[in-house]
């Protein structure tokens, strides 16, 4: 009989599977590099125009969403392409409505952005 690992082991492995994924989502996908250049600028402009400690709040929780729900439909992708590698249109249909998630937070981080740095511009 084997030893079970504790709690504890089983968390730090979690994380490191975690911080894994991250990273393989960062060198592999071209759409969250897309995003990740999007946020490193928006971040830069956060502190260019001293953005209250609220408005950082919510700009990390729009990016910390768009980044997230991109890397739930590349695992929708990913997983689409496993089980049905040829052309099938519920596949279709499927990846198109995660591509949609995508779209939706991305159309909601935008108008956050604006909302925060319009006044700040003009």
């Amino acid at each position: 009989m084997t030893k079970k690992e504790s709690f504890l082991i089983n968390r730090l492995k979690s994380v490191g599977y975690a911080f894994k994924g991250a990273l393989l989502l960062l060198k592999t996908e071209a759409s969250i590099k897309i995003q990740f250049v999007i946020a490193l600028i928006v971040t830069g402009a956060g502190f260019y125009f001293s953005i209250s400690l609220n408005e950082w709040a919510i700009q990390l929780l729009a990016i910390g969403l768009v980044m997230s729900i991109e890397g739930v439909n590349t695992a929708i992708e990913e997983i689409a392409n496993f089980v049905h590698p040829e052309h099938h249109n519920k596949i279709g249909l499927i990846k198109d409505i995660a591509a949609g998630a995508v779209f939706i937070a991305s159309v909601f981080a935008v108008i956050i952005g604006l909302i925060i740095y319009l006044p700040k511009i003009f």
